[in-house]
């Protein structure tokens, strides 16, 4: 353990939390559940990181950031903005059907956070993370495709961030995906008829 770098050290705690959470829940992810899970002493975690709320903070944002890289890998390639629009949607829901345990536990860091007194600020920060990262990707595909949105990017990302999230906890329970994809279809259909020509 002495030989474990710090990087290292919290990078096997953050697994060990996101595995303890998709096993047990949030609520039962306590500190010493994390370092058993890690076979850490508990001095580490404390070394590692301020606080739970920091490592559950940091489990979120690098949920969140891969999702986002599958979804951002296919602006890469050739395609016009509705193919493009159409494979990110496909790659985001890949990781969906992939991940269930991994989304779940966001959901429910979501509520546990609202209801947690001095963590209220996790679901903030958790879901402005969320809302950034939908209005970056618009940005890069309308530069890409030379367009621009017919609405406000900050008002199409909280759009874009409902319907996503809403499908997601759909799916979650019924795990109808047949339907769900047939919703992402329509979003992105939706979506075309939001973008226009970019002003000279």
């Amino acid at each position: 353990m002495s030989r474990m770098a710090a990087k290292d050290r919290r990078e096997e705690l953050i697994a060990a939390a996101l595995r303890v959470m998709i096993r047990e829940g949030v609520a039962r992810a306590t500190t010493r559940a994390i370092v058993n899970e890690a076979k850490m002493p508990l001095g580490v975690f404390h070394y590692c990181f301020n606080s739970r709320e920091e490592l559950l903070q940091e489990v979120l944002t690098r949920f969140t950031d891969a999702t986002v890289a599958a979804a951002r890998k296919t602006f890469e390639g050739e395609g016009d903005l509705g193919s493009r629009i159409a494979k990110s949607l496909s790659a985001f829901w890949g990781t969906v059907e992939l991940s269930p345990g991994e989304h779940q536990v966001s959901y429910e860091l979501t509520h546990y956070a609202l209801r947690q007194a001095g963590f209220e600020d996790l679901a903030r920060r958790q879901y402005q993370h969320y809302r950034e990262v939908h209005q970056e990707l618009l940005e890069e595909a309308a530069e890409a495709a030379g367009i621009e949105w017919a609405v406000p990017v900050p008002v199409l990302a909280r759009y874009l961030n409902a319907v996503l999230d809403g499908i997601t906890l759909s799916w979650l329970v019924d795990r109808d995906s047949e339907h769900s994809r047939e919703v992402l279809r329509l979003t992105g259909d939706h979506l075309l008829t939001l973008a226009r020509p970019r002003a000279a």
